[in-house]
C-alpha cells in the first residue's frame, strides 16, 4: 500500500545554516515532519485532524548531499505501509534548481487519541484517503 506523493517548497533560511556553513542536519528533520504535518493537514477530514494525532515511532535519515543559504528545497512524502497501529512515510529532499536528492528519510508515525495522548488504531477510512 502506498499513498500519491505530496509536495511542498520550502527556502533555506540563514538560521538553518551549521558551523559547516550548509544546512544543519536538524533542520532535515525539522522538514520531514513538517511535510507530513501538511500533507495529514491537506488530505485527512476535518473530523480526522481533530480527533487523531500523530507520534514518531523512529525516524531513519540518510544524508546526501548538503544545501546551501538560499537554496528552494523540494519536499515529497507519501505513505508507505499502514496498518492498523502505523503509518510507514517515506520523504525526500531535493534541491529545486537541480533536482540533487540531499537527504531521504523513512518514518514510523503512530496514532494517537488527540484529546488523551493514548495510542488508537487507524480508522478504515483514514487508511484508505493515504492509500492510492
Amino acid at each position: 500500500m502506498s499513498s500519491a506523493p505530496f509536495e511542498m517548497t520550502v527556502s533555506v533560511l540563514p538560521d538553518d545554516i551549521d558551523e559547516q556553513d550548509h544546512v544543519n542536519n536538524t533542520v532535515y528533520l525539522r522538514w520531514v515532519q513538517e511535510v507530513a504535518t501538511a500533507h495529514w493537514r491537506a488530505i485527512a477530514s476535518p473530523e480526522a485532524q481533530e480527533t487523531i494525532g500523530w507520534v514518531v515511532l523512529r525516524h531513519e535519515i540518510d544524508y546526501k548531499t548538503p544545501a546551501g543559504l538560499r537554496d528552494q528545497i523540494a519536499l515529497r512524502t507519501w505513505v508507505g505501509k499502514a496498518t492498523r497501529l502505523t503509518f510507514e512515510r517515506f520523504t525526500e529532499i531535493r534541491r529545486s534548481s537541480d533536482g540533487q536528492l540531499l537527504s531521504k528519510a523513512r518514518t514510523l508515525w503512530c496514532p494517537i487519541n488527540a484529546h488523551t495522548g493514548r495510542p488508537i488504531r487507524v480508522p478504515a477510512e483514514v487508511r484508505a484517503q493515504f492509500s492510492t
